[in-house]
């Protein structure tokens, strides 16, 4: 029986992620801070999908805690799934530096250290695979939300750069790249009110999981969930780079 690890389960993504892991038949370790709603969701898939699922409580927004992971995990890790982040919203001189760097411990410290982590026995074994949750924001940059929009640049980066140093090994890596999706990542972003989140209806967390976990058992690298999103992510490279920074601002900022 495979098993996987799935950071951010406690909402959005991470917990459709679980649920569509758990209805193939593949048991699921459940991490994030709100542990009592991933024993919840623990519970929920052992009932529904007959899996095991363990949780481990943890916050990766705090240095040591993707060790504490780590060492807690006594299972062989078939499928490692680094989905926590978040994003903080407004002027860069005028956010709190303390969630900024809160973030970038999660969004890049936390994913690259459990890859470093758990890749080394994937490869040991011959087999593994691994999704690093990106974002269509890792195509360009972002005016009003510039450190998430880096961090998820790094993200990409960082997985493409890899999988290839992977080539041959049986171990890949996917680099999940969703655009905005209705999981409340905008609420607590703080980006209520902004065009790119309230222009049209957006795909849920089950819409996108459901796409990822296709893209990651065909070993894609780079996957972009959705046609206009695919287009966008192609188009910005034929433009000059001032106009997309332009354009992604007006599309970030709040309506009037």
């Amino acid at each position: 029986m495979a098993t996987a690890l799935i950071t951010g389960a406690s909402s959005g993504i991470g917990l459709a992620l679980a649920r569509v892991f758990a209805a193939d038949g593949i048991d699921v370790i459940l991490s994030a801070r709100s542990e009592d709603k991933l024993h919840a969701l623990a519970k929920e898939v052992r009932e529904k999908y007959r899996v095991k699922a363990r949780v481990i409580a943890a916050d990766l927004s705090l240095p040591g805690e993707a060790q504490k992971i780590y060492d807690r995990v006594v299972e062989q890790v078939d499928y490692l799934v680094n989905n926590a982040g978040f994003g903080v919203y407004g002027g860069f001189a005028e956010t709190d530096w303390m969630a900024e760097a809160a973030m970038l411990q999660v969004n890049i410290v936390a994913l690259t250290q459990l890859t470093k982590l758990f890749l080394p026995g994937m490869i040991a074994r011959g087999r593994g695979k691994i999704l690093n949750v990106a974002s269509t924001a890792a195509f360009q940059p972002g005016p009003m939300m510039a450190v998430y929009f880096a961090t998820k640049a790094y993200v990409l980066s960082f997985s493409e750069a890899i999988a290839r140093e992977l080539k041959g090994t049986g171990v890949s890596i996917t680099a999940l790249c969703p655009g905005a999706t209705e999981t409340g990542f905008q609420r607590a972003a703080g980006a209520t009110g902004s065009r790119v989140f309230d222009s049209r209806t957006l795909p849920t967390g089950a819409d996108v999981a459901a796409y990822s976990y296709k893209a990651l058992q065909r070993q894609k690298r780079v996957a972009i969930h959705g046609a206009i999103n695919k287009m966008l992510a192609f188009g910005v490279r034929l433009l000059p780079r001032r106009a997309v920074v332009a354009i992604t601002k007006t599309l970030i900022s709040r309506s009037e």
